[in-house]
């Protein structure tokens, strides 16, 4: 049976006259995916585990309208964020974490021009803050020793400037990280971002996806870690596509603490 965890949403909250410290923006990916669904519960029982007083937006949360935007539809954008905005100023929201990059990005970067200002946290920096804070205790079990590779999701590492938090995160599970020959700031996309991910590839010699994941492989990683559920999905794809699937595995930074702390 699979345990089910109580996921308050801002209606429930608002019902009680409450405000939760922070919005977690679940985005389409962990909502629908069922791959990402599981990064979704890693980080809700980190969330719990901490004693952090968090809601969602359930049913009122809506795309962000990333996909629309990078495919050009700008158009199409403007209300999906139109609507979010809305709805998170009716509910007085101040401060908003996610799992997903181009959500954070979104939320972070393009929905103050139009009336949204939140402060907007990735997940591996909200961990990180938490771990800082003494409120969630990171350490090796499992994973103390095992050589871990990280990709870095292209809107929190080239867009936003972030490649400390998960690194760190990883380091305090006590882990041999190994670095790609492109990573941080010269690291390679996935092949997901800018609506690629909803559309078939254009003609060519060799897909992103595996270009990428082959330069994974050859660091010899037993884990490559991601922070991104499309990185997750092409990166998982890629190692499928080298026949690796038995030796590699893609997991997100935060199933690798939520295993190791066996949540």
């Amino acid at each position: 049976m699979e345990e089910t965890i109580k996921v308050p949403t801002m209606a429930e909250y608002t019902a009680q006259g409450k405000q939760p410290e922070v919005l977690f923006w679940v985005g389409c990916a962990g909502s629908f995916d069922d791959r990402a669904k599981k990064i979704t519960k890693a980080f809700v029982k980190l969330l719990h585990n901490a004693g952090v007083d968090f809601a969602v937006l359930g049913t009122e949360e809506s795309c962000t309208g990333d996909p629309a935007k990078r495919a050009g539809n700008e158009f199409l954008f403007q209300m999906q964020a139109a609507t979010n905005i809305e709805v998170m100023n009716a509910y007085e929201v101040k401060k908003v974490v996610t799992a997903c990059p181009h959500c954070f990005n979104t939320i972070k970067n393009e929905y103050p021009e139009l009336g949204g200002n939140y402060e907007v946290m990735h997940h591996t920096q909200f961990l990180k803050s938490l771990m800082n804070e003494g409120r969630l205790k990171v350490e090796g079990g499992k994973f103390k020793g095992k050589r871990i590779t990280f990709h870095d999701p292209c809107y929190l590492g080239r867009a936003n400037g972030e490649y400390e938090a998960p690194r760190e995160l990883l380091r305090k599970l006590e882990v041999e990280l190994v670095e790609m020959k492109r990573c941080k700031s010269k690291g390679l996309c996935c092949g997901a971002g800018g609506a690629q991910m909803f559309k078939e590839a254009e003609p060519g010699t060799k897909e992103i996806n595996i270009e990428r994941t082959q330069e994974a492989v050859e660091v010899k990683p037993e884990i490559i870690a991601a922070g991104c559920p499309f990185c997750n999905t092409m990166m998982t794809d890629g190692v499928k596509g080298e026949n690796k699937e038995g030796e590699i595995e893609v997991m997100d930074v935060a199933e690798m603490i939520a295993s190791a702390q066996d949540l």
